[in-house]
């Protein structure tokens, strides 16, 4: 089954002078199975409304902004329009900040990877991605991405640029320890140990090597639920149809799925 990978952003790279025309697409995707909420007695889908608080009339999503709480219980309502006032950054413009190093950056301030795909001559594209190969650095650069500023690094990953955009600064937290972490000191004994160990477990990095077993192990249970036929049919709604195929074709897929992964395991 081909999966079509969706363009989430389209504009420039500005590398000095040179404009380098690109497409963002996502670099990661989610593979855990799918449920709906459902009544235990006959799977009947359970449905949510947007309604107000104060009388329980249902909002329409239109008739939804933002609310911004105060301590007191006060709502700061904040409009499309008001927002749009608010200052962004060029939402089809990649504006690089500086270059660092990447060891500098901590992980933990990393989010989500998108590809970075040309969208015109790939000559400038490649003499990016490949000097920055050479500097072992990556760009800092700023981006204004699903109407959200973002912070993010533009790094080369094999044949590819890749956009990784970042935690602001303010929202890594610091670690708080108990003050003894500081008062400790291994003895060389302890440290030689240690070391010995991580020798003895080191390897190259084979991420195929690792697999989520508890999804294999519910796309197996769906799997069998499904050959012995243990599958309600939720009664037909009123002024709407039962949305049956939806749910039947996940199913399908999830036994699909789990069958390759035997027959890959076999």
């Amino acid at each position: 089954m081909i999966t079509l990978v969706q363009t989430v952003w389209k504009g420039t790279i500005s590398f000095g002078l040179v404009s380098i025309p690109v497409k963002l697409t996502s670099a990661t995707e989610e593979r855990d199975v799918s449920f709906r909420q459902v009544r235990a007695r006959d799977g009947s889908r359970v449905r949510y409304r947007r309604v107000a608080e104060a009388d329980g009339e249902e909002v329409q999503y239109a008739d939804i902004a933002k609310g911004y709480e105060l301590p007191d219980g006060g709502m700061v309502v904040l409009t499309d329009d008001d927002l749009s006032e608010l200052p962004v950054a060029s939402s089809k413009a990649v504006d690089v900040l500086q270059f660092v190093d990447a060891t500098e950056i901590d992980p933990a301030a990393y989010s989500r990877a998108y590809f970075a795909v040309p969208a015109g001559d790939a000559k400038p594209y490649v003499l990016l991605r490949d000097a920055l190969a050479a500097s072992s650095k990556v760009a800092v650069v700023k981006l204004a991405l699903r109407s959200r500023e973002r912070l993010a690094v533009l790094r080369p990953a094999g044949r590819a640029l890749v956009v990784q955009t970042m935690l602001w600064p303010d929202e890594v937290r610091a670690a708080e320890l108990p003050a003894e972490v500081d008062e400790v000191e291994p003895r060389k004994q302890e440290m030689a140990m240690a070391a010995s160990f991580i020798d003895a477990m080191s390897g190259d990095w084979e991420p195929q090597a690792y697999t989520d077993d508890y999804r294999a192990a519910l796309e197996e249970l769906v799997a069998s639920k499904i050959e012995g036929r243990d599958v309600v049919m939720p009664p037909e709604t009123e002024g709407e149809e039962a949305e049956v195929v939806d749910l039947m074709d996940a199913l399908r897929k999830s036994v699909e799925a789990a069958k390759e992964r035997k027959a890959g395991t076999g």
